[in-house]
């Protein structure tokens, strides 16, 4: 048996979104607690499900001590070929403050676009991933876009210059090995 191909780490999906649904634990004075469902970006079911308790803690008095998960699912993307404009709200602690930021991605996927903000936020802000608590994600329409950066993409007429074309070698020059010259 050989090794299995390697891929290339810069064509892995580095974040995945997830819906997590859970609840505190059922008790004598509450035996039908409030169900909460939260959809999470993260690099993997582990870190998700850290991620869900960190705001259940926050959010309501239920630790994961005293909680229990019902589901985890990883949420795909119904047209991962595509290209789409997304609008990314979120939040992030900086060394001095808490800054809420908006900020717009085009890509294929939405947990594409969530990997160019953590690039991004890492890039400009030197925020780590822990920091960014992402509050909303939307789907925009042209129209609806606002940075330049991703406007300038939008017009139907949009064409790219062909640079460096080679042109083909006539039938009877071609050879299957080339002797490259010493510099």
């Amino acid at each position: 048996m050989g090794k299995a191909p390697k891929t290339c780490p810069t064509l892995v999906q580095k974040m995945h979104q997830y819906q997590i649904v859970g609840r505190a634990q059922p008790t004598k004075k509450q035996p039908e607690p409030k169900i909460y469902r939260m959809k999470l970006f993260a690099k993997n079911k582990v870190i998700a499900r850290s991620k869900f308790w960190y705001f259940m803690k926050k959010l309501t008095k239920a630790k994961k001590t005293g909680g229990e998960l019902l589901a985890l699912n990883e949420i795909g993307e119904a047209h991962p070929l595509r290209p789409s404009n997304y609008g990314v709200w979120f939040r992030y602690q900086s060394r001095t403050d808490t800054h809420n930021m908006y900020k717009e991605f085009r890509d294929v996927t939405l947990t594409g676009a969530i990997g160019q903000l953590m690039q991004e936020m890492a890039g400009r802000h030197r925020a780590l991933p822990e920091s960014i608590q992402i509050i909303d994600t939307k789907e925009l329409k042209p129209e609806e876009c606002k940075r330049p950066h991703v406007t300038q993409l939008l017009p139907q007429n949009l064409k790219f210059p062909q640079v460096d074309r080679i042109k083909p070698v006539l039938p009877h020059l071609r050879r299957t090995f080339y002797v490259k010259p010493k510099n």
